[in-house]
């Protein structure tokens, strides 16, 4: 009769033996990894024409992979890319089903306590869009107005907070992707879209009507982007880090930045001059994953 709880005890403790598998062994084994990709991240992650996923973390993510095929001694790694959002990348890393997000995330306290994240390889602000022709400029301009960001971002988290906190009376939607949240503007149905700025000027600049819009002067919050990685997994963020250190050393992330965001870049060959800022300067020199903001001025 005593084998009854012991044998119940082993059944139980099964699952969890093989939930601490690591990634660097489940790639190993499987010969695979999983990545997730946005699909309208401009320049980060986005489809182009022939609907394949590219940018800059697209690039950052297939270096991570070269580094990781060759510390794992494999001959092949199959790669499979599968589309992410907002509001489903960090669940994806968690439960297991994407290795690695590679898109626009921003790395902060509250999402460290469910994943963990890369190095960080772009540094940007909150701020919002609106078409010229709305005259508005400041929060101030907005109350009582409709408003949007995308749903599962830290900027909609903040622009709830300071609705409230400043009694601004904004009425906000929540968009599933960059996309929809720029078009509600573009068709009138919302006055602002609050998102990272640089996302914002990239679907300004594709948009075939960007002299029609505005970006606000005033940088709200500051945002360290980071590759998502699944947490409680020293081994493998210790060697997607090593992996990121290594690019930022030899200057081969310098080469992808140049590429993504001072060249003309698909599909409509528009350059976003956007050069590199002093604070992404300051990280590639001395590389952090800290999600504190005042660790970026």
């Amino acid at each position: 009769m005593k084998l009854l709880p012991m044998m119940l005890a082993a059944l139980i403790a099964m699952p969890v033996a093989a939930q601490a598998q690591g990634r660097l062994d489940k790639i190993k084994e499987t010969g695979q990894i999983t990545l997730g990709v946005r699909e309208s991240s401009i320049p980060f992650s986005y489809l182009d024409d022939a609907q394949k996923p590219v940018g800059y973390s697209i690039d950052i993510c297939h270096g991570i992979v070269d580094a990781l095929k060759q510390k794992l001694g494999l001959e092949q790694l199959q790669v499979k890319q599968i589309p992410v959002t907002s509001s489903t990348r960090i669940p994806l890393v968690a439960n297991g089903t994407v290795d690695i997000s590679c898109g626009s995330a921003t790395n902060n306290e509250q999402r460290q306590q469910q994943v963990s994240f890369a190095p960080t390889t772009f540094v940007t602000s909150t701020r919002f869009a609106s078409l010229k022709s709305s005259g508005v400029n400041d929060l101030a301009d907005l109350k009582g107005a409709t408003v949007i960001s995308t749903a599962g971002t830290s900027n909609l988290r903040w622009l709830t907070q300071v609705n409230a906190e400043e009694k601004l009376g904004m009425r906000i939607m929540n968009a599933k992707d960059h996309s929809e949240a720029f078009l509600t503007v573009n068709s009138g149905r919302a006055v602002a879209f609050f998102m990272d700025d640089i996302l914002l000027a990239g679907l300004v600049a594709n948009s075939r009507n960007a002299d029609d819009w505005t970006i606000s002067e005033k940088a709200y919050t500051v945002e360290p982007y980071g590759m998502i990685l699944p947490k409680d997994d020293p081994e493998f963020k210790q060697a997607v880090d090593e992996a990121v250190k290594a690019m930022m050393q030899d200057g081969r992330l310098k080469k992808m930045y140049q590429k993504w965001f001072t060249q003309p870049i698909p599909p409509r060959n528009i350059n976003l001059n956007w050069p590199m800022s002093a604070e992404l300067e300051k990280v590639i020199a001395n590389p952090t994953d800290s999600p504190r903001p005042e660790d970026y001025k």
